[in-house]
């Protein structure tokens, strides 16, 4: 096993600790990194990890899902996803590897911001589609969804997400197949990956009431911004 193979399994069991506390992070936290390791890593294996992760904790928080409030969002997702595919299709490595830190720093931001979003129909409908264009394209579709969640209650909040994570990268994963982005290459790159991302869901399912919910967010966004910078940065040099 190499340095590369280990460095990415690392980066999976911080993404999936952060993702099992807070509800998303897996892939704002890993993405960048990892295409700088390996552009193959991006979007079709960290979405295969999404799908797993995302299974185990739905399962997890099965009692608090609520899919009532989730359907406009789903509906949203198809065309997003699509469009998302037609991205992938037309820009090349150093440009993915811009959009990518653009949309993590982006997804910083927005996670700073002081307002509160309620979630309409319409709201849930848009941030589905936005959702499905971002994960298709880079693997990164939680945010959209995660600002109008996330003043929820913490369960339902990892409940919901989780629920939505799972139908989410399964459009993504179908699109991407077409395209050449989801491939048996890609899914064996995958595989080395999904012991890691357990792991950090069992590590955050054993701290998940000592360690403040501020702090895992407020680290997460630190490693997001530096991940993201250095995307940008190795997109332009």
């Amino acid at each position: 096993m190499d340095l590369g193979i280990l460095l990415a399994m690392t980066l999976i069991f911080i993404g999936s600790f952060v993702q099992s506390s807070i509800g998303f992070g897996l892939a704002i936290v890993t993405a960048p990194i990892l295409f700088q390791i390996s552009p193959s890593y991006v979007p079709a294996p960290i979405t295969v990890v999404a799908l797993f992760l995302s299974v185990i904790n739905a399962s997890h928080h099965r009692a608090t899902i609520s899919l009532k409030g989730l359907w406009m969002a789903f509906i949203g997702r198809v065309p997003g996803s699509v469009a998302g595919a037609f991205l992938l299709y037309w820009v090349d490595a150093n440009q993915l590897s811009l959009w990518l830190g653009v949309l993590v720093i982006l997804a910083v931001v927005v996670s700073l911001l002081p307002f509160r979003i309620q979630p309409t129909p319409n709201r849930m409908m848009i941030a589905g589609f936005f959702s499905g264009f971002f994960g298709t394209s880079s693997g990164i579709g939680g945010p959209p969804m995660a600002l109008l969640l996330q003043h929820q209650e913490g369960n339902l909040i990892r409940a919901n997400l989780s629920a939505f994570f799972v139908v989410s990268s399964l459009l993504s994963l179908i699109v991407q197949v077409p395209i050449g982005y989801m491939t048996m290459h890609h899914f064996y790159l995958s595989l080395p990956l999904l012991p890691a991302s357990y792991l950090g869901y069992k590590v955050a399912m054993l701290y998940i009431n000592r360690i403040p919910k501020k702090t895992v967010r407020l680290a997460s966004l630190a490693i997001c911004f530096v991940s993201g910078i250095t995307a940008i940065v190795s997109a332009l040099s």
